[in-house]
């Protein structure tokens, strides 16, 4: 009997290594993100140990060092979409329709509002010096370079919410997703791996909740897109601050 476009694909389709094939590109990507990381912070810090001893035009290339683990997150999953899956479009469901503009405009604002209400309180509990801004560390070295702050906030803005949604909401998803995972299980699963993956203890449980938001427009779409757009929508204020720093 011919199976519905619309159904599940079976369980058996779709392994690599007896797993489904979005697993091996979630710990691909994740291993290449952590290993790249420790060595290009390596380069960066230098004999001396210390990253500010740089000259002020010397930090512009390190906004694009900066991304460069990121942009593994999100070539992992466009990988095995096209070696093993049915490509990235199909898999991801990747280009926002109107719909995604919608459901991603409407989960971004309140995502923004739910970190702000979090980070607010945890404000309280780790007090300013632990909650600091993590834009502000990375990129307050250029903020006389208007030419680098564009490009560091089209990196917030756009590469970033695209590589993380790719590999969160979208390998990782449909792995989960593969084996009949309940999908409100998926949501937490892949906001718990959304904050992890930020390395911002203070911030976890705001990012969690932002998580959640996010990945609820992926949830009720089934597109990879609306949640780019929520993420993408969630990230521009802050982005937009950077010029104000």
């Amino acid at each position: 009997m011919a199976r519905n476009e619309q159904d599940p694909p079976p369980i058996r389709d779709g392994l690599v290594l007896g797993a489904h094939w979005g697993f091996l590109t979630f710990f691909a990507g994740l291993g290449g993100y952590y290993l790249l990381s420790l060595i290009l912070t390596a380069v960066a810090v230098g004999g001396e140990g210390e990253v500010g001893s740089l000259r002020i035009p010397e930090l512009g290339p390190l906004v694009l060092l900066a991304f460069v683990p990121n942009l593994l997150l999100g070539l992992a999953p466009v990988f095995g979409a096209r070696r093993w899956g049915r490509g990235v479009l199909a898999e991801y469901r990747l280009l926002p329709n109107s719909r995604d503009l919608v459901v991603g405009l409407a989960c971004g604002g309140f995502a923004l509002l739910t970190g702000y209400v979090l980070n607010v309180l945890l404000l309280e509990v780790y007090g300013t010096e632990r909650m600091s801004d993590p834009l502000t560390e990375v990129f307050g070295g250029i903020a006389t370079d208007t030419g680098w702050l564009v490009v560091a906030a089209l990196i917030v803005v756009v590469c970033a919410p695209l590589t993380e949604e790719l590999f969160v909401r979208g390998a990782l998803w449909n792995g989960l997703a593969h084996y009949r995972v309940p999908p409100w299980v998926i949501l937490l699963l892949t906001a718990l791996v959304f904050a992890q993956l930020h390395g911002e203890p203070s911030r976890t449980i705001a990012l969690l909740g932002q998580g959640i938001v996010i990945g609820y427009a992926r949830l009720i779409t089934d597109r990879v897109g609306a949640s780019v757009v929520a993420h993408a929508t969630n990230n521009l204020p802050p982005a937009l601050l950077l010029f104000g720093s």
